[in-house]
């Protein structure tokens, strides 16, 4: 069982270390197709609070996921294993495509390529996002998720409040008032 689930937590980030174009907002929806939907370790509920926890310490996202998923998978080898399948495959990229990209820079479908991968990102992450605030609809109910979500984006975006800031606040402001509130329509 051990050896099963290191091999799924290798091939799991294996493919969000290959797949994973654009840095790490782009890995988060190939972490959850992984983590949540083929092998099932962990819900949407557990994922959602992965994810905004690790979006408020520093360093990639993606790598933060995969260490903390592979520890709670498969312990101290499932970190290591679950980090490094993520980072080798982007490393062994970067030295081949750089040099590849020394080799041909001057070619218009080496400029092409990497702006082609923008707006599949993009879509991506639309549908990661659409998720959550069905999610936050069904746990808030829509007058709260809304506000929410302007106020979060008036927030970063306008004010230049920093995201670890925010969910901070948000975690502080759940823990002293109450926590989690009954679905409304």
């Amino acid at each position: 069982m051990a050896k099963n689930k290191q091999g799924g937590l290798f091939m799991g980030f294996f493919r969000v270390g290959i797949f994973g174009f654009g840095g790490g907002p782009s890995s988060i929806p190939l972490v959850h197709k992984e983590v949540v939907e083929h092998y099932k370790w962990m819900s949407d509920e557990e994922f959602s609070d992965v994810l905004a926890l690790g979006n408020a310490m520093p360093g990639p996202i993606a790598t933060k996921m995969a260490g903390y998923i592979g520890y709670r998978v498969g312990g101290v080898l499932g970190m290591i294993n679950a980090v490094f399948a993520t980072t080798f495959p982007s490393v062994v990229a970067m030295i081949v495509m750089l040099m590849a990209l020394n080799a041909y820079r001057d070619v218009a479908w080496v400029n092409g390529m990497s702006q082609a991968v923008v707006p599949v990102v993009g879509v991506m992450l639309a549908v990661l996002t659409w998720d959550f605030v069905k999610k936050s609809k069904s746990a808030l109910g829509w007058g709260s998720a809304v506000a929410l979500i302007l106020g979060s984006f008036v927030l970063l975006e306008m004010a230049g409040l920093h995201p670890a800031l925010l969910i901070l606040g948000i975690l502080l402001y759940a823990l002293i008032f109450g926590g989690k509130r009954g679905a409304k329509a």
